[in-house]
């Protein structure tokens, strides 16, 4: 016994004396999570996986490397400082970065290669670069002038781009530089995607090549109908008027056409996309044979969502597939088209779970492809030569991503073959036929490790190890990381709600210990899922915090039935669930239940608000960022696919705002917002603050000058989460912020 104990305050004394992490260290270089990677690629000739990396004095400056598979050498392929030493980026290029969350980065954030696997095109702060692989320091700018979404036509001849509101293509055989479009200007555009196409329909192109080169369909919006929003974006020395067109819920969106355009003549023809112009246009798409165009015309409540081909020589149309539902129908990026016009695959949540079905190019059902009680996240690879098509899934564990591989032709519909293994999340790239993936993997005590694998999961060689030894950046952290334990509780109408749990540092469960209990809540987000975790979740924990999240109904990656319970009236089930894992919480002997906190972020931030509204009693206090108070004030797509029109269900965005709760608000609440969000616009807080003030209820408020939705920069994210920390301990720990 006496040995025990010697060895258990051995133990106790080592947690002790190890290195916690620090809100400086968070911030800092090299990253903790160890070299990572982004935009993996395998090359169209299988010979390289190419990635972006970011460099070890400054994590987010991106440079492209390469893995090439003959030689198994890793280097750097084009150093983005190289390129362009100095970035300077137009107003256009940092909104498009916003949309697609990458505002912090900087140097390379995409590239593309050539179909036949021996040039890239890489676009940097405005330019056009392409890029021998065979010779990467001879870099060739081949185009200039704030040019936006760069692509390699299918066939190599063409590159392709938008500038100034015009579409472009580069013959690069002669070098000739060629202008499609004119008339793109003021509230015309051409070749781009809108505003909520771009934040809320993961819509980052608006142009799309025949297979053949022989032509693009591409999109003219005119924003002329947006009502135009006067906002202020208020920065440190300055304050800058911004007229902003953005469509709130109920407001008219822009007018939408589609056209096509050949490359030899440059003659443009319309295509038809119904009476009714009240529509979204989604997806675009050519048959492999660039005999058909085929669109995704989605009604504007966003209860249909048509498939139609168009043939490209008369431009004669057929609706092929008709989806519709009592709620809305969602948008996803699985169409793949067989070779030879042979058929095509479709994804659809008509049963209730997202499946994959194989349809010929008429529009007949063929059979399912995948079938069950489980979902498909999205299609990885078609492989035809061996029937089969790889896809990413649940199907284990909803906490969990795998890969997995499918039958074309529907054998194995619900018994798909597993590729990956390790429990935990997966994220596969696969190369164009499917003959070669690169996974990567992670698990909470695990930081994302890369490797090149066959197509039945067998390893070929690593790409990155990023072993979690003494020399990774997080390995002198190691011995203070803590656990994260995963479980499942029952709403209300007896859904499974999964959640994770910290448990503190030196944790003793006969001690009661204040939670930081972390929420987003919203729609086409998952919370808890067993990967690679949070920072300041850990450090939150290691500051003495039991650190808690619980998915509730409405969040992604589950079957409808669970997504569309807060259809009409948000916020309701989201806070019913979240107040149910407030009250377990209660009940586990080392909770303090009277020291419950709650932090949020975008929809997060309304959760936070809601909580405090209506369970005040259970909740101690909150830091809400970036909120959105009134869901009239958001965007249309987003806010009306669940909601409705506001004119339809005004007594649903009165309840599901914060306002008609406000009332029960009496727990301290943090109130932070960057004044120059064009996301959630600083208008949802300005009115919070009015509201507050009117009912005389004392808050704290952070703002921050020039920032946007996500407050990007290591100077405001080490401020943002140091006010989080010491709000959190200001009035759950007062002893440890003295």
């Amino acid at each position: 016994m006496r040995f025990i104990l010697c060895f258990l305050a051995l133990l106790a004394g080592a947690q002790a004396s190890a290195e916690k992490l620090t809100l400086d260290r968070l911030q800092a270089d090299p990253s903790l999570s160890g070299p990572g990677v982004r935009s993996l690629k395998v090359s169209p000739d299988g010979a390289r996986v190419t990635f972006l990396r970011g460099r070890e004095d400054n994590q987010f400056q991106m440079d492209l490397w390469e893995y090439n598979l003959h030689d198994k050498s890793t280097h750097r392929l084009v150093d983005s400082k190289t390129l362009v030493p100095d970035e300077n980026l137009s107003a256009a290029e940092k909104a498009r970065r916003e949309r697609e969350r990458t505002a912090s980065l900087k140097g390379i954030l995409s590239y593309s290669w050539s179909p036949d696997g021996k040039q890239l095109l890489v676009p940097i702060a405005g330019n056009l670069y392409l890029i021998d692989v065979s010779k990467p320091d001879a870099a060739r700018m081949v185009a200039s002038g704030n040019v936006l979404d760069p692509k390699i036509s299918p066939k190599g001849r063409y590159v392709s781009f938008v500038r100034d509101q015009n579409l472009y293509i580069l013959d690069l055989a002669s070098g000739k530089e060629k202008q499609l479009t004119s008339d793109g200007a003021g509230t015309i555009h051409n070749g781009e995607a809108e505003f909520v196409a771009q934040e809320e329909m993961a819509q980052t192109t608006g142009y799309y090549w025949a297979p053949d080169d022989s032509a693009i369909a591409y999109k003219r919006y005119d924003e002329a109908p947006v009502p135009v929003v006067r906002r202020f974006e208020i920065f440190a020395d300055r304050t800058d008027v911004v007229e902003q067109r953005y469509p709130a819920a109920g407001d008219p969106n822009v007018l939408v056409q589609l056209k096509i355009v050949s490359t030899a003549t440059g003659a443009t023809r319309d295509v038809d996309l119904g009476a009714n112009q009240d529509i979204y246009l989604v997806r675009a798409d050519w048959s492999a044979s660039a005999k058909a165009l085929l669109f995704q015309r989605q009604s504007r409540d966003q209860k249909k969502l048509e498939l139609v081909s168009v043939d490209a020589a008369t431009l004669a149309q057929k609706v092929l597939v008709t989806e519709t539902s009592p709620t809305w129908v969602s948008i996803f990026d699985d169409l793949r088209f067989l070779g030879n016009d042979k058929g095509f695959i479709w994804s659809s949540e008509r049963s209730g779970r997202k499946h994959l079905y194989l349809y010929d190019m008429s529009g007949k059902l063929l059979h399912p492809i995948s079938q069950g009680e489980w979902g498909i996240d999205r299609v990885l690879a078609v492989d035809e030569k061996g029937g089969r098509v790889f896809v990413q899934s649940n199907r284990d564990a909803v906490i969990d991503s795998q890969t997995y591989a499918l039958k074309l032709d529907g054998s194995t519909a619900d018994k798909p073959v597993r590729i990956t293994q390790g429990d935990g999340w997966h994220d596969s790239s696969f190369a164009r036929n499917g003959e070669v993936f690169v996974d990567t993997y992670s698990d909470p005590s695990t930081p994302p490790q890369v490797s090149i694998r066959r197509p039945d999961g067998a390893m070929i060689s690593w790409l990155e190890h990023n072993e979690l030894n003494a020399s990774h950046p997080y390995g002198k952290y190691m011995d203070a990381h803590l656990k994260t334990e995963y479980g499942t509780l029952k709403a209300k109408d007896g859904q499974t709600l999964y959640y994770s749990m910290i448990k503190p540092s030196g944790f003793d469960a006969s001690k009661k210990y204040p939670v930081f209990l972390s929420t987003y809540g919203g729609p086409h987000s998952q919370h808890v899922a067993r990967k690679w975790g949070n920072f300041f979740d850990q450090y939150m924990a290691q500051q003495g915090f039991i650190v808690w999240r619980l998915d509730n109904r409405g969040a992604s990656r589950r079957e409808r039935a669970f997504t569309d319970a807060n259809y009409h009236q948000l916020g309701k089930v989201e806070v019913e669930d979240q107040v149910t894992g407030i009250e377990w919480l209660g009940k586990q002997s080392y909770v303090d239940a009277r020291r419950v906190g709650v932090f949020g972020w975008s929809y997060g931030g309304f959760m936070t608000l809601r909580l405090l509204a209506e369970a005040s009693d259970k909740i101690a206090m909150g830091v809400s960022v970036a909120p959105v108070t009134d869901w009239s004030l958001y965007d249309t797509h987003y806010t009306e696919q669940f909601m409705g029109m506001p004119k339809e269900n005004a007594a649903g965005y009165d309840y599901s705002g914060v306002y008609s709760h406000l009332d029960g608000l009496k727990s301290p609440l943090l109130l932070m917002h960057g004044m120059a969000d064009d996301n959630v616009l600083f208008t949802n807080t300005t009115r919070m603050i009015d509201a507050l003030v009117k009912r005389n209820v004392h808050f704290e408020l952070m703002t921050y000058p020039g920032a946007k939705h996500g407050i990007s920069g290591r100077g405001p994210q080490r401020h943002v989460y140091g006010n989080i920390e010491a709000f959190f301990k200001k009035n759950l720990m007062p002893e440890a912020a003295k």
